[in-house]
């Protein structure tokens, strides 16, 4: 039975590790906060971020980062993007040397503006690269844990490593493509969390479904721009960890992102709405890193630059949307 370790036991985390287990890995999932480890010790149920779930027998609950990797052959890197480089940091030393690592974490670090594989790059030793893979697409961990039909990209530069990650999750409610382009399906699955706020923004405002729908076009188009200037295949955005996150995550009630930006459109201010939130929210700080990563490669991104000027220069939400409608008129 191959061992595989799940750091971050989030809702997606909890389903990522019940899913591995399913298929007859040996997990150990890392928790974070104590009082969920001892919860989920005494009721096998994670009671903050998925209730109703049990966790399958062969996934062992572990509150120490070295338990928890220790002789593992594979990592899923399921923690907030903020956490990354602190959580690897501390793992790095008790690696395996051939552990084939996947990152399922969506956002940018908002201080160095990058993603989780590169943030990944620069703490872990070079021997570690080649096997380095993204896991990114539309999927609500609740969905996939009634075990609802869900496809899913598992991206490396290598394609042994994306075929290796393609294997070792995929099943038959559980479909993973596999794709080279890591920047892509990191930018897309970061980046769609900010257009899922703009979305939000749009329906706690009522301001209608065309009003979604173009924001959900338009933002693909800045996607797609910020991606390719950083090196992305503009085709990638057109597939699942682009076009299909997206859409997911702009229109689905389960969305956290989308339920933030309908607080604000709705009159609520975002320190007391996150301080009632339980989960992350991604978009909030991958805005900031966004808003600094378009001016970093010159990128035109006006609903990002709006989203960033409503959470953090409390920008009013219906001045941001008149601003972005008087722009100055141009092709598509």
């Amino acid at each position: 039975m191959e061992k595989v370790c799940v750091l971050g036991a989030g809702s997606w985390g909890t389903t990522l590790a019940n899913i591995l287990a399913e298929k007859g890995f040996d997990i150990s999932l890392w928790i974070r906060e104590e009082e969920l480890y001892q919860i989920i010790q005494k009721t096998r149920e994670n009671a903050f971020f998925l209730p109703g779930v049990k966790l399958a027998e062969n996934i062992t609950p572990v509150n120490s980062i070295e338990d928890a990797v220790k002789d593992r052959a594979a990592i899923v890197c399921v923690v907030p993007s903020h956490g990354v480089k602190d959580v690897f940091k501390k793992a790095a030393e008790f690696l395996s040397k051939d552990a084939i690592i996947v990152s399922a974490s969506k956002g940018l670090e908002e201080t160095s503006l990058l993603t989780v594989s590169q943030i990944l790059k620069q703490i872990l030793p070079k021997s570690f690269h080649k096997n380095l893979t993204v896991l990114s697409g539309p999927t609500f961990a609740q969905e996939v844990s009634r075990k609802l039909p869900t496809a899913i990209c598992a991206a490396s530069a290598k394609k042994a490593a994306a075929e290796k990650a393609q294997q070792i999750f995929n099943t038959n409610y559980f479909r993973v493509y596999t794709n080279d382009d890591m920047i892509g399906v990191e930018i897309g699955g970061a980046l769609k969390n900010v257009i899922a706020i703009a979305a939000g923004i749009s329906d706690g405002l009522n301001l209608g479904m065309n009003a979604r729908a173009a924001l959900i076009t338009r933002g693909l188009a800045e996607m797609s721009r910020l991606g390719v200037g950083m090196g992305a295949d503009a085709s990638t955005f057109a597939g699942l960890s682009g076009l299909g996150d997206l859409v997911l995550t702009c229109t689905g009630e389960l969305s956290r992102n989308r339920s933030v930006g309908m607080l604000i459109g709705k009159g609520r201010k975002l320190p007391d709405i996150l301080s009632e939130m339980k989960m992350v929210a991604e978009g909030v700080k991958t805005a900031k890193a966004a808003y600094g990563l378009a001016e970093k490669y010159k990128i035109e991104m006006p609903i990002t630059e709006q989203v960033y000027r409503v959470l953090y220069e409390n920008k009013s939400p219906k001045e941001a949307v008149m601003d972005l409608m008087t722009r100055r008129l141009k092709g598509e």
